[in-house]
């Protein structure tokens, strides 16, 4: 399994970026697929992950701004980020469980200035 994320980038306090990850090398939809994020000296969080069956969780600290969307059919999950704060600011890492096994991509950087 491979997973390739693109989106990131800097964006002013405010703006949006929508993140997008491409997971290939896996087939059926019985795997959850997420987003977690690392900023420098902090510990790898989630942010947010849907199940296979569509059930959704997001970190307190983006609900209401933060939207987690996924394609089946192509295996994708997208991250739709709106009203960024700099705290927002991490490498986001594009997630794959499946069977209790996690994939990661290599990550992306989000930047979000004040």
């Amino acid at each position: 399994v491979q997973l390739q994320a693109s989106g990131g980038g800097l964006v002013q306090s405010g703006g949006s970026l929508n993140l997008s990850c491409v997971a290939s090398g896996i087939t059926g939809n019985s795997h959850g697929m997420g987003w977690y994020r690392q900023a420098p000296g902090i510990e790898r969080e989630l942010v947010a992950r849907i199940t296979s069956g569509g059930n959704i969780r997001y970190a307190d600290s983006v609900k209401g701004r933060f939207t987690i969307s996924r394609d089946n059919g192509v295996n994708t999950v997208d991250l739709q980020m709106n009203s960024l704060k700099p705290e927002d600011t991490a490498v986001y890492y594009c997630n794959l469980e499946i069977w209790s096994f996690d994939y990661w991509g290599p990550g992306t950087q989000v930047t979000v200035s004040s």
